[in-house]
């Protein structure tokens, strides 16, 4: 069996497991878990959830709402539920190993209030696949693109639910055309920045199934200040864990 690190965040109260070797979350989960913002007493989706990262850390920031985390992959899907029993989470979430490309079989319409997902950023022909079998799907769009997630989304959500995501800021005009696609209209949107006179990196999305045209675009984010270090705002979303580094590169 391949070996596993035990990763501690908000404050050591929540232990994640995951494969030294295989897939690992990086610091853009970390960026769609502070940014979503969820009501009491709602369900809700992560799509391509992973080791369960980031469901993981919003049942913990809002705990009067539940889960559902779909993963294609099955080790990690079986880290996913691992995870949540460990965390005394497993009353609140659940975690299914199949996929989302076939919500329609899996979950029923229209049953969720939001949806997250953090997508596979590179198409196919572009980059090189990583020969990692588990890191390439994560990263490229072999088995989802941010299209079938958002198709899924459309399937999934109630009326006015509403969907968060990050990706790659040279693809917001996509990410955008994509949201209206599916009658999903962007609500909120924040910038990332690696630095301060760098070009975007991430953008982190708010949409809302239904809604009317207005976008609300927040101060940016800024991860390194001058000195390469955090700047006081990473710093502040760091308050809660306990973590020492990210890798910046990520997807699924």
């Amino acid at each position: 069996m391949e070996e596993e690190t035990a990763d501690g965040i908000l404050n050591g109260s929540l232990q994640i497991f995951q494969k030294r070797r295989g897939y690992r979350f990086s610091l853009d989960s970390i960026l769609l878990s502070h940014f979503t913002l969820l009501k009491p007493k709602t369900s809700n989706v992560d799509l391509g959830c992973g080791s369960g990262i980031i469901m993981l850390i919003l049942a913990r920031r809002f705990p009067h709402t539940t889960w559902t985390g779909v993963e294609i992959q099955e080790d990690l899907a079986a880290l996913a539920k691992k995870n949540v029993q460990l965390g005394g989470l497993d009353n609140r979430i659940k975690v299914l190993c199949d996929d989302a490309r076939a919500i329609k079989k899996i979950l029923p319409a229209n049953s969720f209030d939001s949806v997250v997902f953090n997508p596979p950023y590179r198409k196919l022909k572009s980059g090189k696949i990583n020969p990692q079998l588990e890191k390439a799907i994560a990263r490229h769009e072999i088995k989802g693109s941010l299209k079938e997630f958002l198709q899924a989304a459309q399937y999934l959500l109630k009326s006015g639910g509403r969907v968060f995501t990050v990706y790659p800021a040279k693809r917001l005009v996509e990410l955008i055309s994509l949201f209206r696609l599916f009658a999903i209209e962007p609500k909120r949107l924040k910038l990332v920045f690696s630095g301060y006179f760098s070009e975007a990196e991430f953008v982190l999305v708010e949409g809302r199934a239904g809604s009317r045209e207005e976008l609300k675009i927040e101060q940016p984010l800024y991860i390194y200040d001058q000195e390469k270090k955090y700047t006081r705002e990473m710093s502040a979303i760091f308050s809660e864990l306990t973590w020492h580094q990210f890798p910046a590169d990520g997807g699924g």
